[in-house]
């Protein structure tokens, strides 16, 4: 049986309220557990010495016993100094998936165009421009 320290909901609707217990990993989240070892509750401050509740002794008890902590709970030790968490680091994170990257560069491609082409209109009439005045002049006389 593999044991996680985890939350269980618990509060009313938009009112959340979270117990941190030890249970089977098997068992549903609100479901069966065997402990609980403390409390969350996000509604307060994060400065609130009331926010996260722990006992101590009991939750030494079951790391020492081999229950894993979920990521967040893990945060809770970590802040408590009961366990050592080791930050997530994901560069690709903040980057855009394929369809937007091939997107981006479509737009970059045609902007590139774009920009080739009102280049190539800006040197062709002044290459044009004598022909037409020599074209205009006869016709005027």
């Amino acid at each position: 049986m593999s044991l996680k320290l985890r939350l269980a909901r618990a509060g009313a609707k938009k009112r959340p309220f979270y117990r941190i217990v030890v249970a089977d990993s098997r068992s549903p989240r609100d479901g069966r557990f065997i402990e609980i070892v403390g409390t969350y509750n996000p509604m307060l401050p994060k400065d609130d010495e009331n926010r996260v509740t722990m006992k101590v002794e009991r939750v030494q008890h079951w790391l020492g016993v081999g229950a894993r902590p979920t990521d967040r709970v893990l945060r809770f030790l970590d802040a408590a100094g009961l366990a050592k968490r080791t930050p997530r680091n994901n560069p690709q994170k903040a980057q855009p998936g394929k369809k937007a990257q091939e997107r981006l560069d479509a737009v970059a491609e045609a902007a590139k165009q774009a920009e080739e082409a009102a280049q190539e209109a800006e040197a062709a009439p002044a290459a044009d421009a004598p022909a037409e005045e020599a074209a205009e002049a006869p016709a005027a006389s």
